[in-house]
């Protein structure tokens, strides 16, 4: 093992590993189980997640940060007690078949199937995790139900290993795995060690007679090296849930060899000294050291600042009040090796405890704030959890600016710097004293990091002044024929907050009509000083020409029509044709970015090529608004190819008549006062002024700078 030793499993009931249970939001029950994987994270099964959660069993999607925070309770039986605590996603690997689709209802087995949950719980609070070893055919193992209950126990073997599935057949008596027993650990009874997780079980046929020929306590699991690997591919390792697994290395390679000098010139010579600047490290790293008086070699030492991905920084932080110059060196030396990351572990916990006391809304806002805070570095913004953004930011240099060639703001805390901004003061505040003592460790100038905040401050009041006006989001998808299932959320600036409570109840047009209409009452008042609010309708491909802006509230007894589309500006949006052509983000951005500058393409040619207009755009990127004049087939095929490749405005009409005097009327309008226009044009098709405004315009609108939650595509259902 080395002189930095793994610590133990805390002391006490040897016949079993630590007990973690992952409970329904719903009622409380149990959903399944998981394995401890460090000092604040656990591991379950993806489908586990989801039906905590109330949604299909084999969801492939991240949890939204809707359902993240408080929903879930993961229950961790330590020593003494039983404590609970919220939970959410940090790492995602969904289900896949081998071949890497989805996984249906009808299938047996599967790959994949993990997540990482990140657990609030305090320092201290959960058990140390369990030994692990490699699964091999023959092991004894057990498995528990996730209540945790002792009496709970199935005795196992592994029967077979195939391709990263281990077959488990259970003893005659005694428990049988079945449901609730999913994501918890496969206990080796005799090496007393987890050696995989609980997957799934088969079942014989419910319709026929049983015989004695029936599969009976047939189980599978994922072997523990498989668990490893699908981590390690995803970007997580055991060593340090959220880093890779730490870089092997070559004594004889230059970069280790001067590795090794600098810690022989930086560190204290003495015996004593390096020893306790050693010991210090195994603390900080999670690490037993090996020996009270010897200390390791320099070779092993240096090893380990290789091996585990945050050792260069907690020796920094070590060495920062004392040794500033040793601390330089290091840094210097360590940013040779890939796989060492930004922050120490103290930092790393510091930064996950602050940020979840952010409201969500701004957390909903990360893909937004890292792409300004980060835009002169190479990261990918999008479709990841927090912890997984966090981690690839970790890996990046500084942001390119630095005088006299000190040390530059590394990407990470220029993306803290923007959160903080975004918060209330005392959170602003406690995240700005964090970013402070890590550029102090970095060896920052303060004055380098106060021109990164200066920036953060003019780009928050860059946001306030351009997304004054309060938005309605809407998701719209077909329930039954005539009847529509609706998410909304509003967003007064700090952005999208749910405020539908129930997410299954199917609504007729003139009902979805009055429940928004309920919700944007209670907004309209603060929303004087910046118009009417915007509603904006999510829809998918299929539902571009849904006529919600037609649809009236009004009821028996009610003198007011209640149109939402002549009382609002309603605009239509489609994020799934963005995220299926995830390409052309960057393009949708600057388009947006030249929004008032921008030219427009006009389609009217009723003979028009979609897939020409789909050219002429690759050529002009400068458009940044299409209005579309053709008949109807032709029409919506080109209004997909438009949002797909990132036009920010689309106009048509969704009547029959060509040309249209909707896309007439519109063209003479700034693009900026589109909502506007076709809220006022609406209302006139509908009163006196009728026969001079025949059309039934559809404008879709997709703002860059605000963000959209992620959406259901499909309707979550009860997994089995």
């Amino acid at each position: 093992m080395g002189w930095f030793k793994e610590i133990s499993a805390a002391p006490g009931e040897k016949w079993r590993p630590s007990a973690v249970s992952v409970r329904r939001t719903a009622d409380g029950k149990t959903a399944g189980a998981a394995v401890v994987l460090g000092a604040d994270t656990v591991l379950t099964c993806a489908h586990v997640v989801n039906d905590a959660l109330g949604r299909a069993q084999f969801d492939p999607r991240p949890p939204g940060l809707e359902e993240l925070f408080v929903e879930m309770n993961v229950e961790v039986k330590g020593a003494r007690k039983t404590e609970r605590y919220p939970a959410r996603v940090a790492h995602w690997i969904p289900p896949r078949t081998r071949a890497g689709q989805a996984v249906g209802d009808g299938d047996l087995e599967w790959l994949g199937d993990l997540a990482v949950l990140r657990i609030d719980a305090p320092p201290r609070g959960v058990p140390a995790p369990d030994r692990r070893m490699d699964m091999v055919p023959g092991q004894r193992v057990r498995a528990w139900h996730g209540s945790g209950h002792n009496a709970t126990f199935a005795d196992l073997k592994v029967a077979a290993l195939d391709d990263g599935i281990g077959y488990l057949d259970g003893k005659s008596t005694g428990m049988a795995v079945g449901h609730g027993y999913s994501g918890g650990p496969l206990w080796c009874v005799d090496d007393e060690t987890v050696v995989g997780l609980v997957v799934a079980h088969f079942m014989p046929a419910c319709d026929v007679p049983p015989s004695p020929q029936d599969m009976i306590r047939r189980s599978w699991g994922i072997p523990w090296q498989r668990v490893e690997a699908e981590l390690r591919n995803a970007g997580v390792a055991l060593d340090d849930e959220d880093a890779d697994a730490g870089q092997s290395y070559d004594p004889g390679d230059p970069p280790f060899v001067k590795l090794v000098e600098t810690i022989r010139y930086a560190l204290p010579t003495s015996s004593y000294s390096f020893g306790d600047t050693a010991r210090k490290l195994a603390v900080e790293c999670g690490r037993e050291p090996g020996s009270a008086v010897a200390p390791p070699s320099v070779e092993e030492f240096a090893g380990f600042l290789v091996s585990h991905p945050r050792a260069v920084a907690a020796l920094t932080q070590i060495l920062r009040p004392t040794n500033p110059a040793a601390a330089d060196r290091v840094l210097a030396a360590g940013q040779f090796f890939e796989s060492a990351l930004l922050l120490s572990p103290r930092e790393h916990q510091q930064l996950h405890q602050l940020l979840r006391k952010v409201d969500r809304p701004v957390l909903g806002r990360l893909p937004e704030v890292v792409r300004e805070a980060a835009k002169r570095v190479d990261v990918r913004s999008d479709g990841d959890t927090p912890d997984a953004q966090l981690l690839s930011l970790e890996r990046l240099a500084g942001d390119g600016h630095s005088d006299g060639g000190g040390p530059r703001v590394p990407a990470l805390l220029r993306v803290v710097e923007y959160v903080a901004v975004l918060c209330p003061a005392p959170q602003k505040g406690v995240l700005r004293l964090w970013s402070d003592s890590v550029a102090v460790r970095l060896g920052i100038p303060a004055a380098a990091l106060r021109e990164r905040r200066s920036d953060a401050e003019d780009w928050a009041r860059m946001v306030r002044a351009r997304t004054g006006r309060v938005r309605v989001l809407v998701q719209v998808t077909q329930a039954a024929r005539g009847r529509h299932r609706l998410r909304i959320w509003c967003d007064e600036g700090s952005g999208p907050r749910q405020v539908s409570a129930d997410s299954s109840a199917a609504y007729s047009a003139s009902e979805a009509a009055r429940e928004l209409l309920r919700v944007l009452e209670s907004l309209t008042p603060a929303a004087a000083d910046g118009g009417r609010p915007l509603v904006e309708v999510l829809v998918d491909s299929d539902n571009l020409n849904l006529p919600v802006d037609e649809w009236a509230a009004q009821a028996p007894g009610e003198i007011i029509p209640g149109m939402l589309g002549a009382e609002f500006p309603l605009v239509v949006h489609c994020p799934e044709l963005l995220r299926r052509h995830e390409r052309f983000l960057p393009d949708w951005r600057e388009r947006w970015r030249q929004l008032d500058s921008g030219q427009t393409l006009v389609v009217s040619d009723p003979g028009q090529d979609p897939h020409q207009v789909y050219y002429e755009l690759m050529g002009r990127l400068d458009t940044v608004r299409v209005s579309v004049d053709v008949p109807a087939g032709p029409r919506d095929r080109i209004v997909q190819i438009c949002l797909a490749v990132g036009i920010p405005v689309v106009v048509w009409d969704r009547g029959r008549d060509t040309p249209s005097h909707a896309a007439k009327h519109m063209a003479e309008l700034a693009t900026r006062e589109l909502p506007d226009g076709v809220r006022v044009y609406r209302a006139n098709a509908r009163g006196t002024r009728a026969p001079e405004f025949p059309g039934r315009p559809v404008l879709a609108w997709a703002d860059a700078d605000r963000t959209v939650p992620r959406l259901h595509l499909t309707e979550p259902q009860e997994s089995a």
